[in-house]
């Protein structure tokens, strides 16, 4: 950790006494070159990413930021409870960070868990602003052999300014995944061709593409974990038996990523910082902004491929976990892209919502599981011809057993963890699955609130209720109500939608078990239902975790009115 990163006079805790830690942050340009060229970067103390802040629940921090840029900054802490003048959101919270300037964040940490910090000034987040931050129980939980930070993120090749009015210009400017010719005699094969001329109708007719999965994709992204592209060989250590947890965290801006391990089941442990009763699975889609913990077992003496597909198979990110720094995990095939239903655009474009929607089955993803047990007949041209599109892979050192490992990874995850099989299996995590470690009984909501996720692709504005922020009212709420939000995603795209300083209970149906985040991601065409209890009293926005939804207008202040009755 950088010497400037310091805990400065921390007073060891004894039994009812809190630890009190003073840190810096410098935020600052750097030139870097991750794609064969220079670019310039915003970082704190000079790190893609960050540093990983360590606290300890129950901390009192007091965290000076220093601006070295010709513009405003600000660090926005994800996922804490805190006062909301210490949130971090330049024209709700506080004013920002003027250049030249300094400003102390100081609150105390009320949680533990897996977390991150991000800029909320322009397009710094996207500019490389971000890092982990880890904060340790009060209580002593049992530990595993090994406990790495996994940040995945998506770097522009393009200024971020720019990518932005290219898309107000043409909406599907990145979209290099269009069906063809041949798409359209080989639909007729299948769905005969009255079905298939149907089809590319409905598409014309509402001006969509069902390969849209990303706004911006890997045409101009490449993807990092922890700000190395697959190039660049990460790599995490492990001795064979050891528990290795690893706490992935998606700092992308725009990038939704689909995670696997050929060879290990990972064993889901956490969920937004927050614990879950542990469940086993062989992939797991993330979000945006959201964060995910899991624990896996290698016993095997190789190399296993930690690799993270962007959703619409335009790029990956890779790392090996292994037993020695040379040994590396080849690249495994890529899965099959995915497309977009008419029965999921007519939802959205008829603004309704559909059956079982707020149990946010992963619809498109549900055809990528159905291919996890096959991708090892995947034929090696289509393999070729993505890593041809995305940046050749790196040169390995393949481990003794790398090429077993990938002939059988598909098949392990049910034989090579040894976890209890008491923990529930799955082949792929889906939100129905998670349930809280713990119960927390809320009361039936007082009110609830219907906020449609809209946008006017043709002019790349994204709004809530068709109406974007500069035109907007706040959302007022009393502090001790419980407000259920009603999400009904009416736009052809996913959007994970954050709510600073208060947690969204998302309704599955499993009562005081309903998981606790503070991201809820939601799928074209359906609606998520959580219940938001208004317990800190503040302006806090409330928003699409996409960066550029965001900034053209899917965003809003909520203020928690304190109760004067």
């Amino acid at each position: 950790m950088p010497n400037r990163i310091r805990c400065i006079g921390l007073v060891m805790a004894l039994a009812g006494q809190a630890v009190a830690g003073e840190y810096h942050l410098t935020i600052a340009e750097k030139r870097v070159d991750l794609i064969g060229q220079p670019q310039t970067a915003i970082l704190a103390d000079d790190g893609l990413p960050g540093p990983t802040l360590h606290w300890r629940e129950g901390e009192q921090v007091v965290l000076h930021i220093e601006n070295r840029l010709s513009e405003p900054t600000s660090i926005h802490w994800h996922g804490l409870e805190l006062p909301y003048r210490m949130d971090g959101v330049p024209g709700i919270s506080f004013e920002g960070i003027a250049p030249g300037s300094r400003f102390t964040y100081q609150f105390p940490v009320k949680q533990s868990g897996t977390y991150w910090y991000h800029g909320h000034s322009g397009m710094q987040e996207q500019q490389g602003l971000f890092g982990a931050l880890i904060i340790d129980p009060a209580q002593p939980q049992p530990p595993t052999d090994r406990d790495y930070v996994v940040i995945l993120s998506d770097w522009p090749q393009a200024d971020p300014y720019r990518t932005l009015a290219r898309l107000k210009k043409q909406s599907d400017y990145y979209n290099f995944q269009k069906r063809t010719l041949a798409d359209f005699f080989a639909d007729i094969e299948r769905l005969g061709f009255g079905e298939t001329v149907s089809d590319r109708l409905a598409w014309g007719a509402m001006r969509m593409d069902p390969t849209d999965l990303a706004d911006v994709n890997g045409s101009t992204y490449h993807f990092l974990i922890n700000g190395r592209t697959p190039q660049m060989q990460s790599h995490f250590l492990f001795k064979p038996g050891e528990r290795v947890r690893l706490r992935f965290i998606n700092a992308s801006a725009m990038t939704y990523f689909d995670v696997r391990i050929p060879g290990l089941a990972m064993q889901v442990v956490a969920a937004d910082g927050q614990n879950l009763q542990p469940l086993n699975v062989n992939a797991f889609r993330i979000a945006v902004a959201e964060t995910y913990d899991v624990v896996v077992q290698p016993n095997a003496e190789q190399a296993y491929s930690i690799f993270a597909e962007a959703m619409d198979r335009s790029g990956y990110a890779h790392a090996s976990l292994s037993p020695r720094a040379d040994w590396l995990a080849p690249v495994p095939p890529p899965t099959p892209r995915t497309l977009l239903t008419l029965a999921d655009m007519g939802g959205a474009h008829a603004g309704h919502s559909m059956p079982g929607d707020n149990h946010l089955e992963h619809a498109e993803h549900v055809e990528h599981v159905e291919h996890v047990e096959h991708v090892e007949h995947v034929e090696h041209a289509e393999h070729a011809e993505h890593a041809e599109h995305v940046g050749h892979g790196p040169q390995t050192t393949e481990s003794p057993a790398a090429g077993r490992a990938t002939e059988h990874a598909v098949h392990a995850g049910h034989h090579h963890a040894a976890m209890s099989p008491e923990i529930p299996s799955y082949q792929t995590l889906d939100y129905r699955n998670l349930r809280a470690l713990t119960a927390t009984p809320l009361r039936k909501p007082d009110r609830e609130i219907e906020l449609r996720l809209t946008g006017d692709m043709r002019r790349y504005i994204w709004s809530f209720n068709d109406v974007k922020y500069a035109d907007a009212e706040p959302i007022r709420v009393k502090l001790g109500e419980v407000v259920r939000f009603r999400y009904v995603n009416q736009t052809m795209m996913n959007h994970p939608i954050h709510i600073h300083g208060l947690w969204q209970y998302l309704d599955i149906g499993a009562g005081a078990y309903n998981p606790k985040k503070h991201v809820v991601n939601v799928r074209p065409g359906t609606t998520a239902v959580v219940d938001v209890p208004a317990d800190a009293v503040g302006e806090w926005a409330f928003h699409c975790h996409l960066l550029y939804h965001m900034d053209t207008g899917m965003f809003r202040k909520l203020i928690v009115e304190p109760n004067h009755d």
